[in-house]
């Protein structure tokens, strides 16, 4: 055999064993993702592009195929405004895999402590106002009877003029907006300059009592406690801050059973006339050690606390008095 031959077959044989050697390996690596534990790498900053993101989306994950697929899903977080960044740490991860059947023992972390997560924002959806604007009336409400709060205006997404520039968003409950259905601004900056202004309109449903009749109540009558059931309903606007049940109030007009007494169907009733014009009243002054007593004329009609003008009998000076509830009037200084 010519040694030009024997170099052909010793280049053949190194090849084979190269590529037998590799296979092997190949096979090594293989058994060991298939069987050997999931291994997760987490780098310092990643960017996503969706506002909800996944542990898929944000680290390098490898081993066997059903511990990636189940891991590749697992949500993380969700990014709702420009400049916003979500840390997602190694116990936070191991919590989240845990709770999808993957256990800590099978876990091997590589690269960062933690990754700082942040959305490459180009566009700011309308979900993102309505989010922002969302939290931030939850916030600045006044009213603490407030039960259900949706939005009912949506804006439009705001197309942003660079992906890289600085974006902040401010937000403020202009004037003028209705109690049941407030607006909430959002201007948008970018580079300190406003480049565009979303609205959001809410409406509002409050928690406030209610008067309802029990029983058919007639035009004029007096309304009783036991004619009137007071009961917590949903309503448009807040419970006025002067409510009171309308007991002692008189009907206006014809309230039938089981329906809802507004206060434009009650008057509060007139305070009963002690002394009525014309009439002789006893003026009494009382101070220490001593009563005086007098007759007059009432000048005016007058209830108990009305302040009225009476005729002294004997003396017909006319003096003003405060009527009494047992009808005797005192003079006032």
């Amino acid at each position: 055999m010519s040694k030009k031959s024997t170099s052909v077959l010793i280049i053949c044989a190194t090849a084979i064993c190269s590529l037998a050697g590799r296979s092997l390996a190949d096979a090594d690596i293989s058994r060991a993702e298939h069987n050997g534990p999931l291994r997760v790498h987490l780098p310092r900053e990643v960017t996503v592009n969706d506002s909800r993101f996944t542990l898929g989306q944000v680290s390098i994950i490898r081993g066997p195929e059903s511990f990636v697929a189940t891991a590749s899903q697992i949500a993380l977080g969700r990014i709702s405004v420009p400049n916003q960044k979500i840390i997602i740490e190694k116990n936070v991860v191991l919590s989240r895999l845990a709770s999808s059947g993957i256990t800590a023992s099978k876990v091997v972390f590589t690269g960062a402590d933690q990754t700082t997560v942040k959305k490459q924002h180009e566009i700011i959806r309308a979900n993102d106002f309505v989010d922002l604007a969302n939290s931030f009336l939850k916030k600045n409400l006044s009213q603490s009877s407030v039960c259900e709060l949706k939005s009912i205006q949506t804006p439009e997404d705001l197309v942003l003029p660079g992906a890289s520039q600085s974006i902040n968003l401010s937000t403020s409950l202009p004037r003028g907006s209705a109690v049941n259905k407030p607006r909430v601004r959002i201007d948008v900056f970018a580079d300190g300059k406003r480049i565009g202004t979303r609205q959001v309109v809410f409406a509002l449903k409050y928690n406030r009592r209610t008067a309802i009749a029990l029983v058919d109540i007639p035009k004029g009558a007096v309304i009783n406690p036991d004619d009137v059931n007071i009961a917590t309903r949903t309503a448009n606007y807040p419970e006025p801050d002067n409510w009171n049940p309308p007991y002692g109030h008189i009907a206006t007009r014809a309230i039938d059973a089981n329906s809802v007494i507004e206060a434009y169907m009650t008057a509060p009733a007139k305070p009963q006339v002690l002394v009525k014009r014309n009439e002789t009243v006893v003026v009494r002054l009382e101070i220490p050690g001593l009563l005086i007593t007098a007759a007059a004329t009432a000048l005016q009609n007058g209830a108990a606390g009305d302040l009225i003008k009476v005729r002294n009998v004997d003396s017909k000076i006319i003096i003003c008095v405060k009527v009494n509830e047992d009808g005797t009037v005192e003079p006032v200084f």
